[in-house]
Order: structure tokens, then C-alpha cells, then sequence
């Protein structure tokens, strides 16, 4: 195997905020052979996260930092090419954590999960049967506690995990608003994802105001991507016993120093709100039957999903910048074949 070249991008500086692609380089380095337990992924296509802002920064995130000058940490889909790991065969296909490069050399501990799935794209197993899809699933629901008839907001209605929240609310027999980022993000959401309305939240003077028209009885599920002055806009509006999920907070481009803004504890003690958060792999166990329940849906047409498919892995690096400003359109993915 130690013939193989394997293209790897490295994170080499560690970034204040969002990454930026000078923040990474491109380096190649030999495949190294396999020991017992271990397996060989040849990775086909590379997952862009938001999570991947806290992974690679030093902020105190719940996560370690990537170490400089290693392969950046990303989720991924790829063939097993070789194995000396007791399960898993030449042949099999696997999601997890192999890293933005060609080839990962594994433990069984890296793996999340097996794609099975013959008549969804393998693509799939990155977006809405992977994470962001999963983490809309098991947060929705696990959290969010839905009820026929439940009025449902989600910020970042369109993006990778709202476009999932928001046809989950339907399904469930709720209404749901979302708030996203422009006048074509508001007509997908609407159009594709789901909702009954959505709102512009940069075309809006009063963010508060447009999400009380919205939603004139109150909001009884906030599934919060955001955070910030959104999450301070909708916590207002929260009816009694609402249940706030707290799934992300991409509006603060850092913690350090923490930002400060309005005290929300009023709100939740005079409207017994349950504010919970969410971090996705705390669910591992739950991840091989929510992928089957997401797959079902596919499957008979009750869920949809976009991808954003970028070619080469060099533009690895800024296409996780671009995620930051809005521009992709659906699951941001690396395609390395």
C-alpha cells in the first residue's frame, strides 16, 4: 500500500472565526500499511460542514481542535479497498470520519455507519442520510417533542439541516415558518422544504416583528441554527411549555470574547420553556434505524433533498468559506470520482 499517494488538505493556521482557504494547504503524503484492526477507505466524497468552523479553531468548542499540519476533519463516504479489521470486506461502503483526503487508513471506531442503501445516491449518505439529516430527524423529534398542530420556526430554513426540519413539521401535521438568508432561499423553502411561510431575515428591519406576523398565536417548537439575533427575536414569542432546540449558532463568527446580548432566562422560567441542545453524535446508537425511517421517506417521495456538488479536492477549503456566506445551494459535498 505504500506506493499509493495520498492527497490530503492540511489545516497549517488556525482561524479567528470562519475558515478561510489561506488557513489550509494541499500536501501529499504515502499510504501507509495496514496494521491488525485496521481497514483502507478510498474516499469518493468529502462532507463541508458548519461543525467544521469549531473543529478547526481553538475557541473551547466541545470538540478537539484539529492538530496543525494533519488531514482537516470531515465525514466522508468511500470503498473499503483493503481490511484487517474482523467485519468489514473489500467492497463494503462506509460513512465516517476519513478526513479531507483520498485515502484513510481506519479503525472500526472511525466508521458511523454502513451504506446499504442501493437505490439512493451514495451522495446521500453525506446529506440527508448522514448528519444533517439524521441530526433534523433525532433533535426534531427526540427534542422538539412535535403535536399535530404545533407552529414550528427554524432558522436556516433552507440550508442542511432547516431543509429537512421543515418537510419533518409537515409530516408531522405542523406548520412551519422558516427564516433564511434572500428572496430565492425564502422561495425554496417554501417551494421544496416544506414551510408555510418564510421569512428574509436581511430584508427585514424588525426581525421580531416579521416572525410575530408569521406566527400571530406564538411558536410552540424554535429549532435554532443560528442563534443570535434571531434566536433573541424568537424567544418572545415562545407560547407556554414551547420547546426551544438549540441545534447550532452560526450567527457568532466567535467566542472569544463572549458576545453579550438580551437575558433570556425571564422568558423561560414566566413560559416554562425547554431549552435543550443538540450535538448529533451523542446519538450513535440511534444513527442505522433513523437512516432506514429517512430512507423510507425518500423512498415514497415524502422527503427531498439538494446537494451541492463541488468537483476536486482542492476547493475543499473554500467551499467551506462559502458555506459561511450562503452560497452553496444544498448539502455541501467534495466529489473526488
Amino acid at each position: 500500500m505504500s506506493s499509493l499517494v495520498n492527497r490530503q488538505i492540511r489545516l497549517v493556521r488556525r482561524p479567528q472565526g470562519v475558515p478561510q482557504p489561506s488557513h489550509f494547504e494541499r500536501a501529499d503524503a504515502p499510504v501507509p500499511d495496514l496494521a491488525a484492526g485496521e481497514i483502507l477507505v478510498r474516499n469518493h466524497y468529502l462532507s463541508v460542514d458548519p461543525a467544521q468552523r469549531g473543529w478547526a479553531n481553538d475557541e473551547g468548542n466541545y470538540s478537539t481542535p484539529v492538530p496543525l499540519n494533519s488531514p482537516m476533519r470531515a465525514l466522508a463516504v468511500g470503498e473499503v479497498v483493503d481490511s484487517r479489521a474482523e467485519g468489514f470486506a473489500a467492497g463494503d461502503y462506509l460513512y465516517g470520519w476519513f478526513g479531507w483526503q483520498d485515502y484513510c487508513v481506519a479503525t472500526p471506531a472511525a466508521v458511523l455507519r454502513r451504506v446499504t442503501e442501493k437505490a439512493i445516491p451514495l451522495t446521500a449518505s453525506l446529506g440527508v442520510l448522514g448528519i444533517n439529516g439524521l441530526t433534523a430527524h433525532l433533535a426534531f423529534h427526540k427534542l422538539g417533542r412535535p403535536r399535530a398542530g404545533d407552529i414550528v420556526l427554524v432558522s436556516t430554513a433552507a440550508g442542511s439541516v432547516g431543509s429537512f426540519v421543515g418537510q419533518l413539521a409537515r409530516i408531522a401535521g405542523c406548520r412551519a415558518v422558516g427564516v433564511t438568508g434572500s428572496p430565492e432561499k425564502v422561495a425554496t423553502a417554501v417551494a421544496r422544504y416544506g414551510y408555510a411561510q418564510a421569512i428574509d431575515y436581511r430584508h427585514e428591519p424588525d426581525i421580531e416583528a416579521a416572525i410575530a406576523r408569521a406566527c400571530p398565536e406564538g411558536i410552540d417548537v424554535f429549532f435554532d441554527n443560528t442563534g443570535g439575533a434571531i434566536a433573541d427575536a424568537a424567544r418572545g414569542l415562545m407560547r407556554l411549555g414551547g420547546r426551544i432546540v438549540q441545534c447550532g449558532t452560526a450567527a457568532t463568527a466567535a467566542w472569544t470574547p463572549p458576545p453579550t446580548g438580551p437575558r433570556a432566562e425571564r422568558n423561560v422560567l414566566t413560559k416554562r420553556l425547554t431549552w435543550s441542545g443538540f450535538v448529533i453524535f451523542d446519538h450513535l446508537d440511534d444513527f442505522a434505524a433513523t437512516a432506514a425511517k429517512l430512507a423510507a421517506l425518500i423512498e415514497s417521495g415524502q422527503l427531498i433533498y439538494d446537494e451541492d456538488i463541488v468537483e476536486g479536492l482542492e476547493n475543499a477549503p473554500d467551499a467551506l468559506t462559502r458555506l459561511y456566506t450562503g452560497e452553496n445551494r444544498g448539502k455541501s459535498i467534495i466529489s473526488l470520482v
